[in-house]
This record gives C-alpha cells, structure tokens and sequence, in this order.
C-alpha cells in the first residue's frame, strides 16, 4: 500500500514500525458543541483507513482523543450554567450518536486530556530538563528556536514563520512562535496542580502525551484535517521529538477542506453546518457516501446537489443488495453450473480493481467505481433462474467491500410502512375511547422507531426522523 505523506510530500510504501502491527492516531473532537461536517470528513476518512488496514491483515490500534480541556469549553459551561466536565460529557456522548449513524467505528482507545494530566506534565518537564521549555511566572512556553527541525512537516523555515508571526511587545514570550504547554490558573477555571502551579495544559502538548501514552514514542500514522498541519502537528512534533530525541510519526496523513457552496464553511457567511443539522435532511449515511466518492486529498465542495447524487448511488447500492437478498431467498437450484462458476471465478477482477484502488494512497472514489461495475455485472447476470451459489458468490463479495468503507450495511425494512399504520390506527382508537396514557405509549414507541407522528386536519401523517 502507498500512502501519501505530507512530512515528504510524496507517495510512499507504507511499511509499519514492527511487521503485521499498525499504531495509528487520529486528533479528535474540542467537546463542547456538537461537531460540524468539516470535521465529519477526516472522521470518516480515518475509520476507512482503518478498515483497509485491518482488510489487508494488519493489527491496528487505533486512538481517537477527546480534548475537554479547552477555552470553548469553559466557554459553552458558562453559558449553559454547568460545569466544564459536565459540557464534555454530555457532547462527548452526542459525538457518539453522530458518529454512530455516519458509520465510524469507535476507536480502540478515545483518551480524554482531563484524564493524563500525569502524563502531560512528565512531558513538559522532560522539555524543560532538555532546554526546550521555559517557565514564566507559571506559564510554561516551548522555545522553538532550539529545536533545530522545526517546519518540517509545514515546509516552514523558522524565519519565514518570525517574519510573519504577530508581535505583542507585552507578550511574555522570548519568541513570537514559542507556545504554550502549561498556562497558569485563571479565576473560574478547572486547573490542575504542577511543578509550575496550579494551571491546565496547552492545546498541542494533549496529542503528544496520549499519544506516547497507548502507542509509544514513536509511531507509524498520525492523521488529521489540513488544517492541523501547521501549528498544532508541527508543534505535536516539536514536543513529542524534542522529549524523547526519536521520530514520532513515519507517515503523516492529511485530508483536504470542505467547501460549501463553492464558499469557505463560515458562521458569519451563514454557511455553517453541524452534522446535526443535515441529519435533519439527509440520513448520515450519505454524507458518508459523499466523502468517500471522492479523494480524501482532495478539496470537495458540499451542497445538496452533490448530497443528492451521493444519496442516489447509496439507493444503487441498496437496490442491488436488497435484490440479491432476495434471489438468495427464492432461488430454487443450489448448485451453479459450469458456466456459472466461469462467471464467479471472473468476479476476483472487481475486487482486484478495489484493492488496486485502496493501495493507490486510499482511493476510495476508484474503489466505490469498482464495486458499480460488480453491481452492474450482477445485475446483468443474476436472476429468478440462478443458482443460489453464484447469487451467494456476488453477494459475499459485495458485502465484503462495501464493508471494507462502511456502506450499505443495513437490513431492509420489512413491511415498515404496514406496521406504522397498524400502530398509528390503535393510537387513534385510543384516543377515541380517551385512553391518553395508551396513546402516548404508541406515539412514544413510534418515536423510538425514529417515526414522527404530525396531527393535521388531514388526519394523521408520519415520517422518518
């Protein structure tokens, strides 16, 4: 497998630290509101990663981390009259069920910055003990001056960073560019005790400690938006390297931005989307679709136009499944003939073609195309006169490679709209005969059915959530 790496610029063989093992980290969600659709993308792109890792037969531990520890989350506390723990459980659980319905695999370990404070401080005293680190009053820098790789993985010269870097003549720092890796308590914030006094950590110094913490000093792929290339990877870098002298990452590992409507994703152009909000629209699943029908490199623009044609190749997907399952149901002959078994043996060509793609540096938009043409060949092929066998033969291999991408996993519903009826005229019988409690009962159970019952003069009309 080649994968592009940004620390070179360039493809390359990925080939891990110990044989048949992958040690891979990915920057997870600040906690503190629901996450949007640009953070969706490299979510997704790194659990398909994932996926193909494990397809291909390498062990991966995955870390995912949690940062609840964050000025926007004391922010969202005082807001909402709750505590800045409280603000991160409660949004770490609704990441869950957005996550969940985009079909991302929860991670092998989630870690939460609030639970290594041990390991964070140990960190910055290791870079302190090197010269890497001053303390000022209680707030702890990273000099970036002595560091001598610094820009690397940005392709920044540390000059060019200085000559455009903002100077505060009161700033405290020795340079514009050293950053903070403990910051002294403020009134009304969670702090932890250190070497240093009561404080919290900064942002970048998290990823290094959590890291080093379930996957070692050194590992083989650490993922993320582009975006965080440049400062908080190449801070990551900086810290992780500067504590320990040995390379922490071997393959970095970028996704591209997302526009929306040809326009930068903004709050102040009204053009900002929570996952939330377009589940209102659209099932998540799409949205999945959408990512992945194109490279993860590449810049992708969203719109409902483009959501639309994501959501009609899924229905394909679907079709095709569905249809199988069916013939598999009622197809009489077990058996396949001679020419049949021709066609199954050609079928390794879609899965050939799949692999091909997925090793070309996670090409997943080719890959999708190669599970169409399975589809199409299927659909040519396969009817009411085939044999179990060859049905069961494409419908195997189906299933193994949309699963490798996590797509079109669900069962069909049966006879949903039948049962929902059903349900909604016992309601209705109920309400005639003034049993509230039982009525609310069957509107309650609907909805835990994701069915919305609406009352209108017209009678009572349902949807899906």
């Amino acid at each position: 497998m080649k994968l592009y790496n940004t620390l070179t610029q360039k493809k390359e063989e990925f080939v891990p630290i110990e044989e048949g093992k992958v040690r891979m980290y990915s920057c997870g969600p600040t906690v503190y509101n629901y996450f949007h659709i640009g953070n969706a993308r490299p979510f997704i792109v790194f659990d398909v990663l994932r996926r193909f890792l494990e397809y291909i037969g390498y062990d991966v531990k995955f870390v995912q981390n949690f940062t609840d520890v964050d000025d926007k989350i004391i922010n969202r506390s005082i807001e909402e009259g709750i505590t800045a723990a409280e603000v991160a459980d409660k949004y770490i659980a609704e990441y869950f069920k957005d996550a969940d319905a985009l079909g991302i695999r929860r991670a092998d370990v989630h870690p939460r910055v609030s639970d290594h404070m041990p390991e964070i401080i140990e960190m910055i005293k290791a870079l302190e003990e090197r010269g890497l680190a001053y303390n000022v009053d209680g707030n702890v820098y990273y000099q970036v001056d002595h560091f001598h790789d610094y820009g690397k993985l940005s392709k920044q010269s540390i000059d060019d960073l200085k000559s455009g870097a903002r100077i505060d003549v009161n700033d405290e720092k020795r340079s514009p560019l050293d950053f903070a890796l403990w910051k002294k308590k403020k009134d009304g914030e969670p702090y932890w005790e250190s070497p240093w006094g009561q404080g919290r950590p900064g942002w970048h110094i998290e990823c290094s400690a959590m890291s080093r913490k379930h996957l070692g000093e050194s590992i083989d792929i650490h993922g993320g938006g582009q975006d965080l290339i440049f400062p908080h990877h190449e801070n990551e870098i900086a810290q992780s390297e500067g504590s320990c002298g040995c390379k922490f990452a071997n393959y970095w590992v970028h996704n591209g931005y997302i526009n929306i409507n040809n326009e930068k994703m903004s709050k102040s152009k009204g053009n900002f989307f929570t996952v939330r909000d377009i589940a209102k629209h659209y099932d998540l699943e799409v949205v999945r679709m959408f990512m992945l029908m194109a490279h993860y490199r590449s810049p992708v623009n969203f719109s409902d136009e483009l959501l639309g044609q994501a959501q009609n190749a899924l229905e394909r997907l679907y079709n095709a499944k569905y249809q199988m399952e069916y013939l598999l149901e009622n197809n009489k002959t077990e058996a396949a003939a001679e020419e049949e078994k021709t066609w199954m043996d050609s079928l390794a060509q879609y899965k050939k073609g799949f692999i091909d793609a997925m090793d070309d540096d996670l090409n997943t938009a080719d890959a999708i195309a190669a599970i169409f043409e399975l589809v199409r060949d299927a659909n040519s092929h396969l009817s009411e006169s085939s044999s179990r066998e060859a049905v069961k033969a494409a419908l195997n291999l189906f299933e193994e490679l949309t699963g490798v991408i996590g797509l079109a996993a669900k069962e069909k519903e049966t006879n949903l709209e039948s049962e929902v009826e059903a349900l909604i005229a016992q309601r209705q019988e109920a309400r005639k005969n003034k049993n509230f409690a039982l009525a609310d009962e069957i509107r309650d159970a609907l909805l835990a059915k994701g069915i919305i019952l609406e009352d209108t003069r017209e009678g009572v009309k349902w949807k899906k959530a």
